[in-house]
């Protein structure tokens, strides 16, 4: 879950949700906040005209029905009476809450002058400040006293516009998610392309096309891979070349050595000759070793593995195998047999013997080399894959070889787009272990 998080969708995806959240919660709020106002106003605009039809119609009419009539017109948050003087006084609890509609009645009765309009706290009940009375006077002098109650002018349910507003939202980042899905996919079709020509694929062609940024990107990734070629195919004929230049004085250096009187000079000249030629031969073997010329295809790896403990064992070596099965895999049989070849001839040479494991996993073969010799220290394990590194560093022919067996081991295992570790076992020696895929990479 954590490795997702840290993929650039991911990060996009979230970023954009934060910032959707924000803006969807902020929009909501300015909506309410704006409904809000619109109908406090509406409210106010209504509540004013009532009042003044009421005004109207009771001045209209004469003194004695005027009660009546200011009684018929009531109902609801309005109760109106009728007296020949006003019953409001100036302000009060809450009072402040209706000043609004003086200017809305002003708006609408240009006749009307702020003395003509009191607004209250109802001289009775002055302590409830969602009750006011309003006075308004008649052109009689008489008056107009009407008792107001605060209505709830707040919508009773935003549900609707919650959910019409979420799945706006929603939709935004469904179409979000597919545009950085089409926008990641590129990167992602370089990133496997590139595991791909590490791992030994001869050539990774890119499409070049898309827009403007990806294309330019599939050319430069494509020239690239074509000029690495070139170099590899450059470097490896030199290397032969090199190879066969040395090789032929050697040759002659051996056969000049042969025909010498002195036998014990001659064996030590003819033995330095042939370590010579070994190390031309790893060498070359190592620097080789980026070079995939052999095909994938289907092997058993313990079957692989059991030839060379059988070859191990016929040179008097102490190896053994243990398999539960066939561990069949996509791998170049030679390479394999060249690297675990190594690992074996290292088990035996420092640990005195190779005890050799294979667990086939669902995705995975694995295999583990024990030996019993003295394990190598903490900070040197890495330092073992490099090209001629050695614990012991006289490079005699009686302590060992050249330092490369690792390093090609590791080569070819990383071409199959496996893993090789070391580690010191409790019990003494080193344990070698080796993860290796079961199916090569996918085209890009």
């Amino acid at each position: 879950m954590m490795r997702w998080l840290d993929t650039l969708a991911a990060r996009t995806i979230l970023l954009m949700l934060i910032g959707v959240g924000i803006v969807h919660v902020a929009s909501l709020y300015a909506y309410q906040h704006a409904l809000d106002q619109e109908m406090s106003l509406a409210n106010e605009a209504r509540l004013a005209d009532r009042l003044l039809t009421i005004r109207r119609a009771v001045m209209r009419v004469v003194p004695a029905e005027r009660e009546s009539v200011a009684h018929e017109l009531s109902g609801g948050p309005v109760e109106a009476h009728w007296s020949a003087s006003e019953r409001a006084r100036p302000g009060g609890p809450g009072a402040e809450g209706w000043q609004n509609l003086r200017g809305r009645l002003r708006e609408q009765a240009a006749e009307l002058v702020d003395d003509d309009i009191i607004i209250g706290a109802n001289r009775k009940t002055d302590t409830d400040p969602h009750l006011a009375l309003i006075s308004l006077r008649l052109p009689d002098e008489s008056w107009v006293n009407i008792t107001l109650f605060a209505p709830d002018a707040r919508p009773q349910s935003t549900h609707g516009t919650w959910i019409s507003t979420s799945l706006m939202a929603l939709g935004v980042v469904m179409i979000s998610v597919l545009v950085i899905g089409w926008m990641t996919t590129p990167l992602r079709r370089f990133a496997s392309a590139a595991r791909q020509l590490y791992h030994g694929t001869d050539r990774v062609e890119l499409p070049e096309a898309g827009p403007q940024e990806i294309h330019d990107l599939a050319v430069a990734f494509n020239e690239m891979q074509a000029r690495i070629r070139k170099l590899v195919a450059a470097r490896t004929q030199t290397l032969a070349a090199v190879s066969h230049d040395l090789k032929t004085p050697l040759t002659r250096m051996r056969l000049r050595a042969e025909v010498l009187t002195d036998r014990a000079q001659a064996e030590g000249l003819i033995a330095d000759i042939r370590d010579m030629e070994r190390m031309l031969d790893q060498t070359l073997a190592h620097l080789r070793g980026d070079r995939k010329d052999e095909e994938l295809r289907p092997l058993d790896l313990a079957a692989l593995l059991t030839t060379l403990v059988d070859q191990a064992q016929d040179l008097g070596a102490a190896a053994s195998l243990v398999a539960s099965g066939a561990a069949v895999m996509d791998g170049r049989p030679i390479a394999l047999r060249r690297a675990f070849g190594n690992l074996i001839d290292n088990a035996v040479k420092y640990g005195g013997r190779a005890e050799i494991a294979v667990e086939a996993e669902e995705e995975a073969i694995v295999v583990t080399i024990a030996d019993a010799g003295a394990g190598i220290p903490e900070d040197r394990m890495e330092d073992m894959f490099e090209p001629f590194a050695r614990l012991e560093i006289s490079r005699s022919r009686e302590t060992g070889g050249f330092g490369l067996g690792l390093s090609i081991a590791r080569d070819v295992i990383e071409g199959h787009g496996g893993r090789v570790t070391l580690a010191n076992r409790p019990e003494g020696g080193l344990l070698v272990t080796v993860r290796l895929p079961r199916k090569a990479l996918p085209p890009a």
